[in-house]
Formats: structure tokens, C-alpha cells, sequence
């Protein structure tokens, strides 16, 4: 209980420092942040998938950062919630959705994602964008599954634990993560703890070569250079044992078990 505890009260801080742009360290802790140049193809598919499922829908924004999907859903046609247990984090998210004129569309609370105040079969849609390596994916899966409606879905976004020279940067940059998820980038078998909760899963993986272009997204070539690269991944992901070496994997889940 005590290292859940401590685990939680490290997320929270250090988010509330990823999401602060006047701070000193903003530039260094979100570094990172140059490799979603070439994210172009997860992104769409996101996209349109969302665009699909969650018009007219209530949806959450699960572990939300500073809201941008949550207003994005929004900007669709859904009832959107977003939590996140970073407070700055909600805060900024409720100045940005009122600067864009969604309050009223937007719902964001401060809220511990492993165990959440809304009521049973609450969504139709939750949208997790990057954040089960936050959380202990034990007791995520079955509570994301609770909220859930019988016939709702589940859209997750996640960067994979196979690809040796991925890992090889994470553990050069330690700064940019916390310890925990530092640790628990996502596997297959933490994927598929999810079968426990949802009897549906579909997965897509993206990014693999096209991280080699990173250091030309600044250049003329660069959109050229993405097209040729998405071309080849598209191809080469398709492989059984190659698309595990992927930087991410999209996995839908549905048919929660109640």
C-alpha cells in the first residue's frame, strides 16, 4: 500500500512539471517530444477511429495530461470526461477548454485512474493515449472495465518493449520518466492482462524505420522521406515477429466482462 501510494505521489509531481511550460526544466523533461514528428500514421488512425465511435457518445479522456484528446472528443460530438492525478495538469486543461470555448463540453477532474469515482457502465468510450505504462495494468483493465457499458470500446495507445535500440534510449534519458514507467513499458503480457477484463481485442502497430528521419522533420525532404518510411512500415509491421519490435501499438478492446 505504501509503494502504491509513493508511486502515485511521483506521477503526480512529475506530470505537474511535464505539463508546467514556465518551468526550468520544462525543455529538458519533454525532450522527447521530437520523435511524434513522425507519428502521423497512428495519429490518423486514431482519428478516424474516434471520429467514428464516439460522435453523440459520452467518452473519457483516461489520464488525460492537459486535455487535449478530451477536447477533441469534444470537438466531435462526444460528452467528454478527462481525469488525470496530476492537479496541474487539470487545471491547465480546464483553461485551455474554456480559451477554446468547450467548457461546457468538457468535464475534467483530478481523479486516481486505478480506482475512479464514476459510477458502473458509465462510458461508451475510453480513450487511453499513452498512459498504461503509468499505471499498474492489474488493476487498470478491470476498472476501466467497470466503467464501461456492455457495448462500449476501448481505444489505447502505447509505445512497445521490444525494440532494443528504443530501450537502449529510454535507459540514456532516465529524466524523462518516472522510475515506475520507466519499468513498465508495455509487453504482451501486460497486453494481454487485458483479456481477464474484455473478451475483444484487435491490435495495429506503427513507427518502426520512420524514426530514422526524425533529425531531417525540420527539412524540405522530410515530408517526402515520411511517405517513403510509412510506405515500408506499413509493409514490414505486417510480419509476425517485426511488428513486436514496433515504437507503438494501437489495441482496441470491447465486450468488457462484467
Amino acid at each position: 500500500m505504501e509503494d502504491t501510494k509513493k508511486r502515485k505521489e511521483e506521477e503526480a509531481v512529475f506530470h505537474d512539471l511535464v505539463r508546467d511550460k514556465e518551468s526550468k526544466d520544462f525543455a529538458r523533461l519533454t525532450s522527447n517530444r521530437k520523435f511524434y514528428a513522425v507519428n502521423r500514421a497512428s495519429r490518423a488512425f486514431t482519428d478516424a477511429w474516434l471520429a467514428e465511435n464516439c460522435a453523440g457518445k459520452k467518452a473519457l479522456d483516461y489520464c488525460c495530461g492537459n486535455g487535449f484528446m478530451a477536447m477533441s472528443l469534444a470537438q466531435i460530438g462526444a460528452t467528454a470526461y478527462g481525469i488525470d492525478i496530476s492537479p496541474f495538469s487539470i487545471d491547465q486543461a480546464k483553461k485551455e477548454a474554456e480559451n477554446k470555448g468547450l467548457s461546457e463540453k468538457t468535464n475534467f477532474s483530478v481523479m486516481d485512474a486505478e480506482k475512479m469515482d464514476f459510477e458502473d457502465n458509465f462510458f461508451d468510450v475510453v480513450v487511453c493515449h499513452g498512459v498504461l505504462h503509468h499505471l499498474d495494468v492489474k488493476k487498470a483493465f478491470p476498472e476501466i472495465a467497470r466503467v464501461l457499458k456492455p457495448g462500449g470500446k476501448v481505444i489505447a495507445a502505447e509505445p512497445l518493449a521490444y525494440n532494443p535500440v528504443f530501450q537502449l534510449y529510454r535507459k540514456m534519458t532516465p529524466h524523462l520518466r518516472t522510475e515506475w514507467e520507466a519499468h513498465h513499458i508495455l509487453t504482451k503480457a501486460d497486453i494481454f492482462e487485458s483479456i481477464k477484463s474484455f473478451d475483444g481485442i484487435e491490435m495495429r502497430f506503427f513507427h518502426l524505420i520512420v524514426l530514422a528521419i526524425v533529425p531531417f522533420r525540420n527539412t524540405a525532404v522530410f515530408k517526402p522521406l515520411l511517405g517513403f518510411f510509412e510506405f515500408i512500415d506499413d509493409l514490414i509491421l505486417k510480419i509476425p515477429f517485426v511488428k513486436w519490435w514496433a515504437w507503438q501499438v494501437i489495441f482496441i478492446l470491447s465486450k468488457p466482462k462484467k
